[in-house]
């Protein structure tokens, strides 16, 4: 199944695929979303397709050499949600930027302690996660605050999928166009299930909540006035643009409502 959150004059709007359209329901986080009878076609544009109360990274995940280290994760602000098309605000007082493609879990249920045989039931779906960093802040701050906390930090889209094996997809990166990275989930020190074994060992997780899993290669530089495009395997394509930083338009605003 696929979910995602249309754009629309009253704010995002929850919607699932059906006959080849984007039909209302209730909400994605219940176990048998409701039909409104409304609908949008397939050109509607997206918002991000949930909005998290809890953003958890992983880092040193990238690679399967990260299983012999002891797990460690950071935290995002849900306020650096945007969706597709939105802008990634280059603020020249961080420096240089990069960009993250990752795949993102999102919770379904409400979650502690889970186990490598009940972990994957807590998940609702999957999307796609650029995990846009300041690099040049990461050295002096082991808690990647001033790093990972940007406007438009957290890019997320364009849907959730409900049906998708996270074990081995592709991952592909391109700025302006032009593929500079590639990686796949397969390399990820830790597996989607043992992410969420140690991130749920620490706090717990509910439903709408984000789990970045890690980035595999999948990374590049960016510059304000370029733009990114995240393609991962049975996901679609991720694009934003990066902006010199301003003040936040409305619409921005409303990817975390």
């Amino acid at each position: 199944m696929r979910f995602a959150r249309v754009r629309t004059d009253r704010g995002p709007a929850p919607a699932m695929w059906r006959d080849e359209a984007w039909a209302e329901v209730d909400s994605i986080l219940v176990p048998v979303p409701r039909l409104t009878g409304r609908t949008w076609p397939v050109s509607s544009a997206l918002a991000a397709p949930c909005a998290p109360t809890l953003i958890v990274g992983m880092s040193a995940n990238g690679t399967p050499e990260a299983r012999d280290v002891p797990a460690r994760s950071f935290l995002k602000s849900p306020r650096t949600v945007i969706g597709p098309r939105a802008a990634i605000l280059a603020d020249p007082a961080v420096g240089a930027l990069a960009i993250e493609g990752e795949l993102a879990v999102v919770i379904g249920v409400e979650s502690r302690h889970l186990t490598p045989q009940n972990a994957l039931d807590a998940v609702l779906g999957y999307t796609i996660a650029n995990d846009v960093t300041a690099v040049d802040q990461i050295a002096g701050d082991p808690t990647f605050t001033h790093g990972k906390n940007g406007d438009g930090f957290t890019p997320l889209g364009p849907w959730i999928e409900t049906d998708l094996d996270p074990t081995s997809l592709a991952i592909e990166v391109a700025v302006d166009g032009a593929v500079v990275a590639t990686g796949s989930t397969a390399d990820l020190g830790r597996a989607v299930a043992d992410v969420l074994v140690y991130v749920t060992s620490v706090m717990t997780l509910g439903p709408g909540d984000i789990v970045l899993t890690g980035c595999p290669g999948s990374t590049a530089p960016i510059s304000a006035g370029q733009s990114a495009s995240i393609r991962i395997a049975g996901l679609g394509e991720l694009v934003n643009h990066v902006t010199p930083s301003s003040p936040p338009r409305d619409d921005d605003r409303q990817e975390s409502r």
